[in-house]
């Protein structure tokens, strides 16, 4: 099970890497980048996906200890009742 979410998680990240055309620009960043020029907003954009993974992964981790440890929880209490 363990190896399973290890490869869904890796297959996810290369995914998440691999991404060419993300745009992850507001009106007004992508306003101001445009006057930039080209290499500018792509460093821009990268910075903005770079800035947005971080809160994310956090969030994805918390959520997952929180999964694990209710399932863990509800294991217990399933076996700790009496059969009548």
């Amino acid at each position: 099970m363990q190896k399973r979410w290890l490869r869904i998680i890796t297959i996810l990240f290369f995914i998440g890497i691999s991404t060419i055309a993300a745009n992850a620009q507001c009106s007004i960043c992508t306003k101001t980048a445009q006057q930039l020029g080209e290499g500018p907003a792509k460093s821009l954009n990268t910075g903005i996906l770079y800035l947005m993974f971080a809160p994310l992964a956090i969030m994805g981790y918390i959520g997952f200890r929180w999964w694990k440890r209710e399932k863990e929880v509800l294991e217990s209490e399933s076996m700790s009742e009496p059969t009548v």
